[in-house]
């Protein structure tokens, strides 16, 4: 059993009841709309957004019905964008298995995912409190505008360190930020306290989009469903080849950064500058990178008093660097 594995036993009731919660809510008179939901949570993943909910809820006071509505908000949220992206990526697996736009088609599937939000909203406003229906608004915005913000830098060939951290800050950070401050509205947990967890969120979720980054850059024999290069067929250039393409005492240095600034992308030109990203040391470059976020996150959380869940804290950040898929 691995520590990840380790940490949702310690918690299985409570995400069973979790997933029962959301089954129930999303289930409508529709057939259709059951038979697709149905079938797209009988693949739920790790669920690592909503099990840090309940882990935040847990450090402060404990796991309450609010904070099961938050957690089934967040996850809702969570899964609408993942649809809409498959769509806007006309991604066929996810998971390993097809996508809702690849079996019923775009339109349903953009359905689909505004059904998700809708729910999502509806069950923070469950909690009957504002602040956690805030912070769902406020990611939904977020989480829109990172998006946006990634086109834009990808079309206009911002090749910077500095503002690919700023993009996955807001399109992936921003929703471990609000897992973590759900449990603590949640449990009414002191705001020193709650910023201290929300800096911690942050830095797992940028490393989290680091190693999904890195996984553009090798086969997909992991079942995740993501071919290699995909990111650079959509313009995306990410931390490896950021780094390689910094690299100006490379011989093909300046013929990549050429390569890079094209408006199209062929085959070979992924293949080239993948290799050229690995050869130059980018992957090595982005590990590097998710080990300092790993030390300075390790400094934050230790300022909590030494608990389980503090430990399982450390544990999801170890496994989320380490995972395979």
């Amino acid at each position: 059993m691995t520590a990840f594995q380790d940490i949702l036993h310690t918690i299985a009731p409570e995400l069973d009841e979790l997933n029962k919660r959301m089954r129930d809510a999303l289930h409508t008179s529709n057939p259709l709309m059951n038979e697709i939901v149905t079938t797209y949570l009988a693949t739920k993943g790790k669920q690592i957004r909503p099990v840090m909910v309940l882990l935040s809820a847990k450090m402060f006071g404990g796991i309450n019905s609010t904070a099961m509505h938050g957690a089934a908000a967040i996850e809702m949220l969570h899964n609408a964008s993942l649809i809409h992206d498959d769509v806007v990526d006309d991604t066929h697996l996810r998971r390993g298995m097809p996508t809702i736009n690849t079996v019923w088609d775009n339109h349903i599937a953009v359905l689909v995912g505004d059904f998700f939000v809708s729910m999502a909203l509806h069950e923070a406003l469950l909690t009957k409190n504002l602040d956690i229906a805030a912070t769902i608004g406020a990611l939904g915005r977020q989480l829109s505008l990172g998006e946006i913000d990634q086109i834009d830098k990808a079309r206009n060939h911002y090749l910077d360190e500095s503002a690919y951290m700023d993009v996955i800050d807001n399109k992936t950070a921003s929703l471990f930020v609000a897992c973590v401050k759900m449990g603590a509205l949640a449990t009414d947990a002191p705001q020193e306290d709650a910023e201290r967890l929300e800096q911690f969120g942050r830095l797992i979720g940028l490393a989290f989009q680091i190693r999904d980054d890195i996984f553009d850059y090798f086969s997909d024999g992991t079942g995740i469903g993501k071919p290699t290069g995909n990111d650079l067929r959509e313009g995306k250039v990410t931390l490896p080849l950021l780094y390689a393409l910094s690299r100006t005492d490379m011989e093909e240095c300046d013929a990549m950064n050429e390569i890079v600034r094209r408006d199209e992308l062929d085959t070979e030109d992924i293949e080239r500058l993948i290799r050229y990203a690995k050869e130059a040391g980018g992957i090595d470059y982005a590990y590097s990178r998710m080990r300092e976020l790993r030390d300075r996150a390790e400094e934050i959380i230790s300022a909590f008093p030494e608990s389980e869940t503090r430990t399982a804290f450390m544990a999801i950040f170890d496994y989320i660097i380490h995972r395979t898929y």
